[in-house]
C-alpha cells in the first residue's frame, strides 16, 4: 500500500513538474523536489521499491532543471 503511495506521489509531483520546465517557472521545483524525497521516504516504508525508485527519478529530474537554470529560472 505504501508502494502504491508512493508512486502516487510521484506522479503528482511529475505532473506539476511540466509548468515548472518554462523559463521563468522553475522556482517552483525548490518546492516539488521536497515532495518527490517525502514520496521516496514514504517508499523506503515498503517491502517493494519502486514507488521510491520513481520519486528518486522525479526528484533527480528537479534537482537537474534547477541545477540547469541556477537555482532561479
Amino acid at each position: 500500500m505504501l508502494n502504491i503511495l508512493s508512486a502516487l506521489i510521484g506522479l503528482v509531483t511529475l505532473l506539476m513538474m511540466i509548468p515548472a520546465v518554462f523559463p521563468l517557472l522553475g522556482a517552483l521545483n525548490w518546492l516539488l523536489v521536497p515532495i518527490a524525497l517525502f514520496g521516496a521516504l514514504i517508499g523506503m516504508m515498503s517491502s517493494r521499491n519502486g514507488g521510491r525508485n520513481f520519486c528518486l527519478l522525479v526528484a533527480a529530474f528537479g534537482a537537474l532543471r534547477l541545477f540547469l537554470g541556477g537555482g532561479i529560472l
